[in-house]
């Protein structure tokens, strides 16, 4: 198995306590479908600081600002992709993108 880096970008935040609830739900659901395949559930973010090359900091996160991370164990890229599908991010309007996490 190796691990793999979810980087979640966009998704709409719940306009409710109640629809807070039902998202909250949906992730646990997801998580426990997995078991042991997740490593870290990870967490939301606040909104990201991008520092340039040349040392500026822009304070707008970026073209693509990310929302949140988790890691994962899959078999191969093609099995984090599968497992990415699944991901409640995705019924918010949101993405997934998926990298392995190369072991030093």
């Amino acid at each position: 198995m190796a691990k793999f880096l979810f980087v979640y970008h966009g998704g709409a935040m719940p306009q409710s306590e109640e629809e807070g609830a039902k998202v909250m739900k949906a992730w646990m659901d997801w998580f426990a479908t997995l078991g042991a395949a997740v490593v870290d559930g990870g967490n939301p973010v606040g909104k990201s600081q991008t520092v340039a090359a040349n040392g500026t900091v822009t304070n707008d996160g970026g073209a693509n600002p990310v929302s949140g991370y988790s890691v994962f164990d899959a078999k191969d890229p093609a099995d984090a992709a599968r497992i990415a599908k699944g991901c409640p991010i995705l019924h918010a309007g949101g993405s997934v993108e998926v990298a392995p996490i190369i072991d030093m």
